[in-house]
């Protein structure tokens, strides 16, 4: 994720790019990898850049990201992200993190966060989740053989199993406590 967001950062300043291409440089011309931190670093380099236009970062489904245990998991290093990028109160950085409710993204997000949505209740999200279920069941060869009660009970089963107190929740972080577009 880091490197993705170099590139794309770079790909809009010309100082952006100066520090990538430092980073580059560094690093024997791309023939060694940096490490994460060293991205991370970098990517703070350009965060810290000053008379940028404002970056606006959009991290969705954080509680897909693995969650192993014993080394830091995918999920704990984006969260450790996160949170550094928080600490700098940058006026010119936006994020958007969007996640399940999980207990450990929200110990770590709920303290970073002045605006929270839960996208659990929403009535769309629910007609949405209910009209796609329907239509893979009757467009689905293997299940147009089925008899229609067996559709409408799996229909009916999926649909208020998707509703199950998993829903998205999206914490938007002004790093700098300025108010939001």
């Amino acid at each position: 994720m880091i490197s993705s967001l170099l590139s794309q950062l770079s790909a809009q300043s010309i100082r952006y790019r100066e520090v990538l291409h430092r980073l580059y440089v560094a690093h024997y011309s791309g023939i060694q990898a940096p490490s994460d931190g060293i991205l991370t670093e970098c990517l703070k380099d350009m965060l810290l850049i000053p008379n940028e236009a404002p970056v606006y970062i959009f991290m969705d489904a954080i509680d897909e990201c693995s969650n192993n245990s014993g080394t830091p998991s995918s999920r704990e290093q984006i969260l450790g992200l996160v949170e550094e990028l928080v600490n700098l109160r940058l006026p010119n950085l936006r994020l958007c993190v969007t996640s399940r409710p999980e207990t450990d993204i929200r110990v770590v997000l709920e303290p970073l966060s002045s605006f929270r949505i839960s996208l659990h209740d929403q009535t769309g999200q629910k007609e949405d989740i209910a009209y796609y279920i329907r239509s893979s069941v009757h467009l689905d060869r293997r299940m147009r053989r089925w008899r229609g009660e067996d559709k409408e009970l799996v229909i009916q089963t999926l649909t208020e199993r998707a509703d199950g107190g998993s829903g998205s929740h999206c914490s938007l972080i002004p790093v700098a406590h300025v108010p939001l577009i």
